[in-house]
């Protein structure tokens, strides 16, 4: 799961961890920590995501939770104040529109056909 916050982007899976856990990753030092204030993240070079650490599942749970109360933006991108955080999110935001179908011109029908 990809987890675009205002302040940090995530990655969590459930991979090398025990089974009560999930791997939570992150590509930017502290962005882990900004939604999981005591997690132990280990620098990890060689993998895909620079930075991660297991977490419960339960703290995972309690974490989402937290995060979904705290929406107060009506525009998810507008909510984002790091600008290099922001430009990464608007490609994404770019490249999913392409999966959305082309909208089409609605056709309003006046009287009986």
């Amino acid at each position: 799961m990809w987890l675009m916050l205002s302040d940090s982007f995530l990655s969590i899976v459930c991979k090398d961890c025990r089974d009560d856990e999930l791997l939570v990753r992150a590509r930017r030092r502290g962005d882990i920590e900004k939604v999981f204030p005591k997690a132990k993240v280990r620098r990890t070079p060689k993998g895909d995501y620079l930075f991660r650490s297991a977490i419960k599942k339960d703290d995972v749970i309690a974490a989402m939770e937290n995060e979904v109360r705290r929406i107060d933006y009506g525009n998810f991108k507008d909510s984002v104040v790091d600008q290099h955080l922001h430009d990464a999110y608007l490609r994404v935001w770019a490249t999913m529109l392409s999966l959305q179908p082309a909208q089409r011109k609605s056709t309003r029908y006046v009287g009986s056909i």
